[in-house]
């Protein structure tokens, strides 16, 4: 493949990823008083790696002797992109409302894996990608802020803001390990052995916190939104940003998580019929126009 043409589909598999995580942390919220979080996330992922299953099935052997070679590598990837990222933002809806669920998640990963890739994998951080992740988080702030200073100078972060903080630092590590995953192993079978690993993880506390909660009342609707997280946020989400790291590298794919926000928006213009307005056109062109000029360079 041509590396333009594979630079493209990384972009779109960034896209398509990010606008299926956008309804996560609006489901985050909205389900709170009905699931404990942690039962939330265990449902999820045991709902994916059900589905990923007979998929990978013929591939078992691979599977069993990838886990052989790298048991801490897998056990790493299961823990911080399956058990903590999204258990952790979960439980951050307990506290704050989505609106700072995506915010504070969208805006904090990005400059964390650019950090961590800078200090901790020596990666060089070019001026272009700098004033790409700059057009980004200002796109970001401005919908914040609702295009008013005294709004955002107004927003105050909670208990529920350092929750979400540390899911997006489990999720920025998760997005630079992927990048070392070995390429003889297929991408959906990464994906089974992550979110098997990553299940495994949160049986002991899924125990503890059926002793301590209310049972769950199931309803059609409630095991509706299990299997969108199982299969669209997890599966087909988690497959397209995988692939879009492979293709155009951790960093530059870490940039499209702004656009969560942007699609929030528009997912609620569309479902709760709200009035577009300027502000949403001002963010939407700094966030698109960061990402073009991060992504302007096929070697950044």
């Amino acid at each position: 493949m041509k590396t333009e043409t594979r630079s493209w589909l990384g972009v779109l598999l960034a896209v398509i990823a990010t606008l299926i995580w956008s309804g996560n942390f609006i489901i985050a919220r909205s389900v709170h008083n009905s699931i404990p979080p942690v039962s939330l996330a265990f449902y999820r992922w045991l709902c994916a790696t059900l589905i990923l299953f007979p998929l990978v099935w013929k591939d078992r052997t691979a599977i069993v002797m990838a886990v052989r070679e790298q048991p801490g590598y897998y056990l790493a990837i299961g823990i911080t992109g399956v058990s903590l990222f999204n258990t952790l933002v979960y439980v951050a809806g307990k506290y704050s409302p989505a609106i700072n669920l995506a915010l504070v998640g969208t805006t904090s990963s990005p400059l964390m894996v650019i950090l961590l890739g800078r200090f901790v994998f020596k990666e060089r951080i070019s001026w272009i990608r700098a004033i790409g992740l700059l057009l980004c988080m200002s796109g970001i702030l401005f919908l914040m802020a609702k295009g008013s200073w005294e709004n955002l100078l107004a927003l105050r972060f909670g208990k529920g803001d350092l929750w979400i903080l540390a899911g997006a630092l489990a999720f920025a590590i998760y997005t630079l390990l992927v990048r070392k995953k070995n390429d003889s192993v297929k991408p959906d079978s990464f994906l089974f052995l992550a979110f098997l690993i990553g299940t495994i993880c949160l049986v002991p506390f899924y125990v503890w916190e059926l002793k301590s909660s209310v049972p769950v009342h199931w309803n059609p609707g409630l095991a509706g939104i299990i299997l969108y997280l199982g299969l669209g946020a997890s599966v087909i989400a988690f497959l397209c940003w995988n692939g879009a790291i492979s293709r155009i590298g951790a960093v530059r794919t870490s940039l499209f998580g702004n656009l969560i926000p942007l699609f929030s928006s528009i997912e609620a213009l569309w479902l709760l019929n709200e009035q577009l307005g300027w502000v949403h056109l001002i963010s939407g062109l700094l966030i698109l126009s960061g990402l073009v000029l991060a992504n302007r360079i096929q070697k950044l």
